[in-house]
């Protein structure tokens, strides 16, 4: 019967080193921003790119409505799309991490993460000649290592999240968003549909939501604001 003891002790040391931490850290820790101040603001925020199909084509929906955004983007997508990320920051848009392949910190040694955060930091600096100082990490996971890891950077999360990574979630997306365009939200959105639980089309209806929600946005005269332009501050998850 000793194995059953050990695989319940082996059981009971990831879930503390992982989904505990992660419930503990998303419900506790105040250094995790979720919100943004102003009135009337909206910050944009998209996860996952840069994607060679669908992050030209948001950044041109987004260049069409004037709206700038913040990108968290995977370290070995930029090496291959450098000039995607070039884009987003010569249109005025923030650039933060995502880690360097996209993985869950749940399955990262304290030695992995340091240097998937390393790498994402190295190469998001020799593209874009800037720090990133925003990190978000994928699934929103963290692991008992992870606040300490990534002192020095702030570490964003969000107001609202839509499921748009799955086509079956496009059908009210839009008034979804509408729904919560409440001031100081920070929603998240995927422009990447080849990430692990993902649908592959499922970008192109999300940008397809997102140009009428900004158009429906302009006429309620909505501010949209990438993250460095706000003061930022700690508040609970709508819907978490």
């Amino acid at each position: 019967m000793n194995w059953i003891y050990i695989t319940l002790l082996v059981v009971l040391m990831f879930s503390t080193y992982s989904v505990i931490s992660t419930v503990y850290i998303r419900k506790r820790n105040d250094r995790i921003t979720r919100r943004v101040n102003g009135p009337g603001a909206i910050a944009l925020t998209f996860d996952d790119g840069p994607d060679p199909m669908y992050t030209g084509q948001l950044l041109d929906v987004l260049s069409k409505h004037g709206v700038k955004a913040t990108f968290f983007v995977v370290g070995s997508k930029v090496e291959k799309y450098p000039e995607l990320v070039r884009r987003m920051k010569r249109d005025g848009h923030t650039i933060g991490i995502h880690h360097y392949t996209h993985v869950s910190s749940w399955f990262l040694t304290p030695f992995q993460l340091k240097k998937q955060l390393e790498q994402s930091h190295m190469v998001i600096e020799q593209v874009t000649h800037e720090k990133p100082i925003y990190y978000r990490p994928p699934w929103g996971h963290f692991n008992v290592f992870t606040l300490w890891l990534s002192r020095g950077y702030e570490v964003v999360l969000w107001s609202h999240i839509f499921q748009d990574w799955k086509v079956k979630s496009s059908g009210d997306l839009l008034e979804r968003m509408k729904e919560a365009d409440h001031d100081g939200s920070i929603f998240v959105l995927h422009d990447s549909g080849t990430t692990f639980g993902a649908d592959e089309k499922a970008p192109h209806y999300m940008i397809e939501s997102l140009d009428a929600f900004l158009e429906d946005a302009s006429e309620k005269q909505i501010r949209f604001t990438p993250l460095p332009n706000t003061g930022l501050k700690e508040q609970a998850v709508y819907g978490q």
